[in-house]
């Protein structure tokens, strides 16, 4: 069995932001050589995310509105944790959106539904950040 690693590295210059990441995945796909297997792609920050959904600009922004209502940044005392970091609802988004996705690999191609892209979401950005690329298989 093959096993493929590799860090991509991301800094969103606003405090949110959503970044397609399905082409970077797939470069790393094609440098593993795997036909079959899976790939994982996890955030290496417990204020960023990885989720699989639609590249669609207005489903990013309801993304965003949504999240806000559930755990809005301000008032930042609203949040114990914030008295280090102005960042608890950062924290919380990103467990709404989730650590990682697993995709299965066939045929040497990302085995997607229709529309699905890989993302990364960032919550707490202006600072480098790191995605995990994990590929296992023959």
């Amino acid at each position: 069995m093959k096993s493929y690693r590799k860090q991509l590295w991301f800094e969103i210059p606003a405090r949110r932001g959503f970044v397609n990441i399905t082409p970077q995945v797939e470069t790393c796909l094609l440098e593993s050589r795997v036909e079959e297997g899976l790939a994982l792609v996890n955030a290496m920050h417990i204020t960023a995310s990885v989720f699989i959904n639609d590249d669609e600009q207005g489903l990013h922004h309801d993304y965003d509105v949504w999240l806000e209502k559930l755990a809005p940044h301000e008032p930042v005392n609203l949040y114990r944790h914030n008295g280090y970091e102005d960042n608890a609802d950062a924290h919380m988004k990103r467990q709404i959106m989730g650590r990682e996705v697993v995709v299965a690999i066939t045929g040497g191609r990302l085995d997607f539904g229709r529309w699905e892209q890989i993302f990364y979401g960032e919550f707490d950005g202006r600072r480098k950040k790191s995605v995990l690329v994990k590929i296992i298989g023959e």
